[in-house]
Protein backbone atom coordinates (compact mmCIF):
# COMPACT_ATOMS: atom_id res chain seq x y z
CA UNK A 1 0.00 0.00 0.00
CA UNK A 2 1.35 3.41 -0.96
CA UNK A 3 1.57 6.06 1.73
CA UNK A 4 1.83 9.81 1.26
CA UNK A 5 4.13 12.10 3.26
CA UNK A 6 1.58 14.93 3.26
CA UNK A 7 -1.67 13.33 4.52
CA UNK A 8 -4.53 15.84 4.32
CA UNK A 9 -7.58 13.65 3.74
CA UNK A 10 -10.57 14.63 5.91
CA UNK A 11 -10.46 11.41 7.91
CA UNK A 12 -9.49 8.89 8.89
CA UNK A 13 -6.55 11.07 9.80
CA UNK A 14 -2.99 10.11 10.61
CA UNK A 15 -3.21 8.29 13.95
CA UNK A 16 -1.65 9.85 17.02
CA UNK A 17 1.46 7.97 18.26
CA UNK A 18 -0.19 7.39 21.65
CA UNK A 19 -3.14 5.77 19.89
CA UNK A 20 -0.89 3.36 17.99
CA UNK A 21 0.96 2.54 21.19
CA UNK A 22 -2.34 1.58 22.83
CA UNK A 23 -2.75 -1.22 20.27
CA UNK A 24 0.64 -2.77 21.06
CA UNK A 25 -0.43 -4.32 24.35
CA UNK A 26 -2.19 -7.68 24.53
CA UNK A 27 -5.15 -7.75 26.92
CA UNK A 28 -7.38 -10.38 28.41
CA UNK A 29 -11.04 -10.91 27.62
CA UNK A 30 -12.63 -7.49 28.07
CA UNK A 31 -16.01 -8.81 29.17
CA UNK A 32 -14.38 -10.74 32.04
CA UNK A 33 -11.76 -8.31 33.33
CA UNK A 34 -12.45 -5.51 35.80
CA UNK A 35 -9.61 -3.55 34.19
CA UNK A 36 -11.73 -3.10 31.08
CA UNK A 37 -14.50 -1.53 33.16
CA UNK A 38 -11.90 0.87 34.55
CA UNK A 39 -10.72 1.68 31.01
CA UNK A 40 -14.28 2.16 29.71
CA UNK A 41 -15.15 4.39 32.67
CA UNK A 42 -12.00 6.44 32.19
CA UNK A 43 -12.73 6.82 28.46
CA UNK A 44 -16.26 7.99 29.18
CA UNK A 45 -14.96 10.50 31.74
CA UNK A 46 -12.42 11.90 29.27
CA UNK A 47 -15.04 12.24 26.53
CA UNK A 48 -17.37 13.99 28.97
CA UNK A 49 -14.59 16.49 29.71
CA UNK A 50 -14.09 17.15 25.99
CA UNK A 51 -17.84 17.63 25.54
CA UNK A 52 -18.19 19.51 28.83
CA UNK A 53 -21.30 17.50 29.55
CA UNK A 54 -22.89 15.95 32.61
CA UNK A 55 -24.72 13.44 30.43
CA UNK A 56 -23.70 9.81 30.11
CA UNK A 57 -21.46 8.99 27.16
CA UNK A 58 -21.82 5.62 25.41
CA UNK A 59 -18.87 4.11 23.52
CA UNK A 60 -19.70 1.78 20.64
CA UNK A 61 -17.41 -0.66 18.89
CA UNK A 62 -17.82 0.47 15.27
CA UNK A 63 -17.26 3.37 12.88
CA UNK A 64 -19.11 6.67 13.34
CA UNK A 65 -22.12 5.59 11.29
CA UNK A 66 -22.95 3.07 13.99
CA UNK A 67 -23.63 5.88 16.44
CA UNK A 68 -25.74 7.71 13.85
CA UNK A 69 -27.86 4.64 13.13
CA UNK A 70 -28.00 3.52 16.75
CA UNK A 71 -29.32 6.86 17.94
CA UNK A 72 -32.07 6.88 15.31
CA UNK A 73 -33.15 3.28 15.84
CA UNK A 74 -33.03 3.56 19.63
CA UNK A 75 -35.29 6.63 19.71
CA UNK A 76 -37.65 6.34 16.76
CA UNK A 77 -40.59 4.13 15.91
CA UNK A 78 -42.50 3.94 12.62
CA UNK A 79 -44.60 7.04 12.18
CA UNK A 80 -42.55 9.27 14.47
CA UNK A 81 -41.91 12.68 13.00
CA UNK A 82 -38.38 13.85 12.22
CA UNK A 83 -37.40 17.31 11.02
CA UNK A 84 -34.12 16.90 9.16
CA UNK A 85 -32.07 20.04 8.54
CA UNK A 86 -29.99 19.63 5.40
CA UNK A 87 -27.04 21.83 4.48
CA UNK A 88 -25.00 19.13 2.78
CA UNK A 89 -24.62 15.46 1.95
CA UNK A 90 -24.82 14.20 5.53
CA UNK A 91 -27.62 16.46 6.72
CA UNK A 92 -29.90 15.37 3.90
CA UNK A 93 -28.68 11.78 4.29
CA UNK A 94 -29.68 11.55 7.94
CA UNK A 95 -33.22 12.43 6.92
CA UNK A 96 -33.13 9.54 4.45
CA UNK A 97 -31.83 7.24 7.18
CA UNK A 98 -34.72 8.17 9.46
CA UNK A 99 -37.21 7.61 6.64
CA UNK A 100 -35.74 4.16 5.93
CA UNK A 101 -36.70 2.98 9.44
CA UNK A 102 -40.27 4.22 9.09
CA UNK A 103 -40.17 7.77 10.39
CA UNK A 104 -42.19 10.51 8.76
CA UNK A 105 -39.56 12.98 7.64
CA UNK A 106 -39.76 16.61 6.63
CA UNK A 107 -36.61 18.35 5.41
CA UNK A 108 -35.65 21.98 5.77
CA UNK A 109 -32.91 22.39 3.24
CA UNK A 110 -30.27 24.89 2.21
CA UNK A 111 -27.77 24.82 -0.65
CA UNK A 112 -24.75 22.62 0.07
CA UNK A 113 -22.42 25.63 0.38
CA UNK A 114 -24.46 27.46 3.04
CA UNK A 115 -24.89 27.11 6.80
CA UNK A 116 -27.77 27.47 9.21
CA UNK A 117 -28.30 31.09 10.27
CA UNK A 118 -31.88 32.27 9.84
CA UNK A 119 -34.14 29.87 11.77
CA UNK A 120 -37.42 31.24 10.37
CA UNK A 121 -38.12 28.19 8.19
CA UNK A 122 -37.10 25.81 10.95
CA UNK A 123 -39.40 27.53 13.43
CA UNK A 124 -42.28 27.40 10.94
CA UNK A 125 -41.67 23.71 10.23
CA UNK A 126 -41.53 22.83 13.93
CA UNK A 127 -44.78 24.71 14.55
CA UNK A 128 -46.58 22.94 11.69
CA UNK A 129 -44.96 19.50 11.81
CA UNK A 130 -44.43 19.05 15.56
CA UNK A 131 -41.50 16.64 15.27
CA UNK A 132 -40.29 14.22 17.89
CA UNK A 133 -36.72 14.81 16.74
CA UNK A 134 -34.70 17.47 14.93
CA UNK A 135 -31.55 16.27 13.19
CA UNK A 136 -28.63 18.40 12.02
CA UNK A 137 -24.95 18.06 11.16
CA UNK A 138 -22.51 20.33 12.97
CA UNK A 139 -19.57 19.97 10.57
CA UNK A 140 -20.58 19.09 7.01
CA UNK A 141 -17.23 17.68 5.92
CA UNK A 142 -18.13 17.28 2.21
CA UNK A 143 -18.92 21.03 2.11
CA UNK A 144 -16.29 22.30 4.55
CA UNK A 145 -18.89 24.13 6.62
CA UNK A 146 -19.87 24.43 10.29
CA UNK A 147 -23.49 24.89 11.32
CA UNK A 148 -24.14 27.03 14.41
CA UNK A 149 -26.13 24.88 16.85
CA UNK A 150 -26.74 27.12 19.85
CA UNK A 151 -29.69 28.99 18.32
CA UNK A 152 -31.25 25.75 17.13
CA UNK A 153 -30.88 24.33 20.63
CA UNK A 154 -32.69 27.31 22.13
CA UNK A 155 -35.47 26.94 19.56
CA UNK A 156 -35.76 23.23 20.34
CA UNK A 157 -36.14 23.96 24.05
CA UNK A 158 -38.51 26.89 23.55
CA UNK A 159 -40.79 24.89 21.25
CA UNK A 160 -40.61 21.76 23.40
CA UNK A 161 -39.20 19.39 20.78
CA UNK A 162 -38.31 16.18 22.64
CA UNK A 163 -35.00 15.40 20.91
CA UNK A 164 -32.17 17.26 19.19
CA UNK A 165 -29.80 14.91 17.34
CA UNK A 166 -26.46 16.38 16.26
CA UNK A 167 -23.81 14.72 14.13
CA UNK A 168 -20.58 16.22 15.49
CA UNK A 169 -18.29 13.46 14.22
CA UNK A 170 -15.95 15.87 12.43
CA UNK A 171 -15.97 18.69 14.97
CA UNK A 172 -15.59 17.14 18.45
CA UNK A 173 -12.07 17.93 19.60
CA UNK A 174 -11.48 20.50 16.88
CA UNK A 175 -14.17 23.06 17.66
CA UNK A 176 -16.34 23.80 20.71
CA UNK A 177 -19.15 21.25 20.98
CA UNK A 178 -21.39 21.85 24.01
CA UNK A 179 -24.27 19.38 24.34
CA UNK A 180 -25.55 20.74 27.67
CA UNK A 181 -25.38 24.41 26.75
CA UNK A 182 -26.86 23.79 23.29
CA UNK A 183 -29.62 21.46 24.58
CA UNK A 184 -28.41 18.52 22.49
CA UNK A 185 -29.95 15.19 23.47
CA UNK A 186 -27.89 12.94 21.21
CA UNK A 187 -24.43 14.27 20.32
CA UNK A 188 -22.63 11.87 18.01
CA UNK A 189 -18.87 11.51 17.66
CA UNK A 190 -16.29 9.34 15.95
CA UNK A 191 -12.73 8.30 16.75
CA UNK A 192 -11.05 8.85 13.39
CA UNK A 193 -11.38 12.61 13.00
CA UNK A 194 -10.12 15.14 15.55
CA UNK A 195 -9.38 12.45 18.14
CA UNK A 196 -6.79 10.99 15.74
CA UNK A 197 -7.72 7.38 16.53
CA UNK A 198 -8.73 4.53 14.23
CA UNK A 199 -12.20 4.17 12.67
CA UNK A 200 -13.22 1.36 15.01
CA UNK A 201 -15.05 3.20 17.80
CA UNK A 202 -17.70 5.88 18.03
CA UNK A 203 -19.55 7.50 20.88
CA UNK A 204 -22.47 9.70 21.82
CA UNK A 205 -23.68 11.72 24.77
CA UNK A 206 -27.22 10.85 25.85
CA UNK A 207 -29.43 13.31 27.76
CA UNK A 208 -31.87 12.23 30.47
CA UNK A 209 -34.76 12.95 28.12
CA UNK A 210 -33.18 10.74 25.47
CA UNK A 211 -32.72 7.91 27.99
CA UNK A 212 -36.44 8.11 28.85
CA UNK A 213 -37.36 7.75 25.18
CA UNK A 214 -34.77 5.02 24.60
CA UNK A 215 -36.27 2.98 27.43
CA UNK A 216 -39.79 3.38 26.02
CA UNK A 217 -38.77 2.41 22.50
CA UNK A 218 -36.74 -0.56 23.82
CA UNK A 219 -34.98 -1.18 20.51
CA UNK A 220 -33.05 -4.45 20.34
CA UNK A 221 -30.16 -4.65 17.89
CA UNK A 222 -26.39 -4.61 17.62
CA UNK A 223 -26.41 -0.80 17.53
CA UNK A 224 -28.89 -0.40 20.42
CA UNK A 225 -28.02 2.21 23.04
CA UNK A 226 -30.17 0.84 25.87
CA UNK A 227 -27.88 -2.04 26.99
CA UNK A 228 -25.13 0.48 27.72
CA UNK A 229 -27.18 2.16 30.43
CA UNK A 230 -26.34 -0.68 32.83
CA UNK A 231 -23.28 -2.18 31.10
CA UNK A 232 -20.75 -0.81 33.58
CA UNK A 233 -22.88 -1.47 36.65
CA UNK A 234 -23.60 -5.06 35.64
CA UNK A 235 -20.26 -5.60 33.88
CA UNK A 236 -22.21 -7.00 30.96
CA UNK A 237 -21.87 -5.52 27.48
CA UNK A 238 -24.17 -6.43 24.57
CA UNK A 239 -21.19 -7.74 22.57
CA UNK A 240 -17.52 -8.43 23.21
CA UNK A 241 -15.90 -5.04 23.78
CA UNK A 242 -12.83 -4.03 21.80
CA UNK A 243 -10.17 -3.52 24.45
CA UNK A 244 -7.49 -2.15 22.14
CA UNK A 245 -10.04 -0.03 20.27
CA UNK A 246 -11.32 1.52 23.49
CA UNK A 247 -7.75 2.10 24.66
CA UNK A 248 -6.99 3.82 21.35
CA UNK A 249 -10.00 6.09 21.66
CA UNK A 250 -9.03 6.90 25.22
CA UNK A 251 -5.47 7.71 24.14
CA UNK A 252 -6.81 10.11 21.51
CA UNK A 253 -9.03 11.81 24.09
CA UNK A 254 -6.18 12.05 26.60
CA UNK A 255 -3.93 13.65 23.97
CA UNK A 256 -6.50 16.43 23.50
CA UNK A 257 -6.90 16.96 27.23
CA UNK A 258 -3.13 16.97 27.75
CA UNK A 259 -2.78 19.69 25.10
CA UNK A 260 -5.75 21.52 26.58
CA UNK A 261 -9.12 21.66 24.87
CA UNK A 262 -8.97 25.41 24.20
CA UNK A 263 -5.43 25.16 22.85
CA UNK A 264 -6.47 22.25 20.64
CA UNK A 265 -9.40 24.20 19.20
CA UNK A 266 -7.13 27.20 18.67
CA UNK A 267 -4.62 25.03 16.80
CA UNK A 268 -7.40 23.87 14.47
CA UNK A 269 -8.68 27.43 13.96
CA UNK A 270 -5.21 28.74 13.10
CA UNK A 271 -4.52 25.93 10.64
CA UNK A 272 -7.88 26.52 8.95
CA UNK A 273 -7.42 30.29 8.73
CA UNK A 274 -3.97 29.91 7.20
CA UNK A 275 -5.26 27.32 4.75
CA UNK A 276 -8.13 29.49 3.53
CA UNK A 277 -6.01 32.65 3.29
CA UNK A 278 -3.23 30.93 1.38
CA UNK A 279 -5.66 29.23 -1.02
CA UNK A 280 -7.26 32.58 -1.84
CA UNK A 281 -3.84 34.16 -2.29
CA UNK A 282 -2.83 31.45 -4.76
CA UNK A 283 -6.03 31.89 -6.73
CA UNK A 284 -8.21 28.98 -5.68
CA UNK A 285 -11.92 29.46 -5.07
CA UNK A 286 -13.33 28.21 -1.76
CA UNK A 287 -16.54 26.20 -1.99
CA UNK A 288 -18.49 27.64 0.99
CA UNK A 289 -20.55 30.73 0.22
CA UNK A 290 -19.12 34.00 1.60
CA UNK A 291 -21.86 34.19 4.25
CA UNK A 292 -21.39 30.56 5.35
CA UNK A 293 -19.41 29.56 8.44
CA UNK A 294 -16.29 27.65 7.31
CA UNK A 295 -15.21 24.59 9.24
CA UNK A 296 -12.06 24.72 11.39
CA UNK A 297 -11.40 21.05 10.65
CA UNK A 298 -11.77 20.78 6.87
CA UNK A 299 -11.54 23.20 3.94
CA UNK A 300 -13.54 22.58 0.75
CA UNK A 301 -12.15 24.02 -2.47
CA UNK A 302 -13.57 24.24 -5.98
CA UNK A 303 -11.59 22.14 -8.44
CA UNK A 304 -9.91 24.62 -10.84
CA UNK A 305 -11.81 25.16 -14.08
CA UNK A 306 -10.74 23.02 -16.97
CA UNK A 307 -9.12 20.31 -14.82
CA UNK A 308 -10.59 16.88 -14.18
CA UNK A 309 -10.55 16.11 -10.46
CA UNK A 310 -9.11 12.61 -10.90
CA UNK A 311 -6.23 13.95 -12.98
CA UNK A 312 -5.68 16.81 -10.53
CA UNK A 313 -5.65 14.32 -7.66
CA UNK A 314 -3.04 12.21 -9.45
CA UNK A 315 -0.86 15.30 -9.88
CA UNK A 316 -1.11 16.18 -6.20
CA UNK A 317 -0.23 12.65 -5.16
CA UNK A 318 2.86 12.68 -7.35
CA UNK A 319 4.06 15.43 -4.99
CA UNK A 320 3.12 13.31 -1.96
CA UNK A 321 -0.09 15.20 -1.12
CA UNK A 322 -3.20 13.13 -0.37
CA UNK A 323 -6.27 15.38 -0.40
CA UNK A 324 -9.86 14.18 -0.55
CA UNK A 325 -12.59 14.47 -3.12
CA UNK A 326 -16.22 15.02 -2.16
CA UNK A 327 -19.59 13.28 -2.42
CA UNK A 328 -23.05 13.52 -3.89
CA UNK A 329 -23.85 16.38 -6.26
CA UNK A 330 -20.49 18.07 -5.59
CA UNK A 331 -18.39 14.98 -6.35
CA UNK A 332 -15.71 15.83 -8.92
CA UNK A 333 -16.33 19.55 -8.42
CA UNK A 334 -14.91 20.04 -4.92
CA UNK A 335 -11.83 18.73 -3.16
CA UNK A 336 -11.03 18.93 0.53
CA UNK A 337 -8.10 19.38 2.88
CA UNK A 338 -8.56 17.78 6.28
CA UNK A 339 -6.68 19.82 8.86
CA UNK A 340 -8.06 17.94 11.84
CA UNK A 341 -6.48 16.05 14.70
CA UNK A 342 -2.82 15.32 14.02
CA UNK A 343 -3.22 17.01 10.63
CA UNK A 344 -4.05 20.39 12.19
CA UNK A 345 -0.32 20.96 11.98
CA UNK A 346 0.92 24.22 10.49
CA UNK A 347 4.01 22.60 9.00
CA UNK A 348 1.92 19.95 7.27
CA UNK A 349 -0.61 22.50 6.05
CA UNK A 350 2.18 24.67 4.62
CA UNK A 351 3.62 21.69 2.73
CA UNK A 352 0.19 20.95 1.28
CA UNK A 353 -0.31 24.54 0.18
CA UNK A 354 3.13 24.63 -1.44
CA UNK A 355 2.12 21.64 -3.57
CA UNK A 356 -1.23 23.23 -4.43
CA UNK A 357 0.51 26.46 -5.43
CA UNK A 358 2.87 24.59 -7.74
CA UNK A 359 0.05 22.70 -9.41
CA UNK A 360 -2.13 25.80 -9.73
CA UNK A 361 0.66 27.68 -11.49
CA UNK A 362 1.27 24.77 -13.83
CA UNK A 363 -2.42 24.48 -14.64
CA UNK A 364 -2.48 28.11 -15.79
CA UNK A 365 0.36 27.70 -18.29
Amino acid sequence: MKTYPIPMVPGPVKAHPAVLEAYRVDYGSADLEKEYIELYTQTEANLKRILRTRSRVVVFLGEGMMALWGALKSCLQPGDRVLAIGTGVYGYGIGDMAASIGAEVRKVGLPYNETLSDLTEVRKAVSEFKPKMITVVHCETPSGTLNPIDGLGRLKREMDVPLLYVDAVSSIGGAPVLPDEWHIDLCLGGAQKCLSALPDTCFLSVSEKAWEIIERVDYVGYDAILPFKTAVEKHYFPYTPGWQATAGLNAGAEAILKEGLEACCQRHAEAAAYCRARLAEIGYSLYPAPQAVPSPTVTAVNVPAGIDWNEFDRRLRRHGLAAGGSYGPIAGKVFRLGHMGTQADMGLVKQALDVLETEFQQSKR
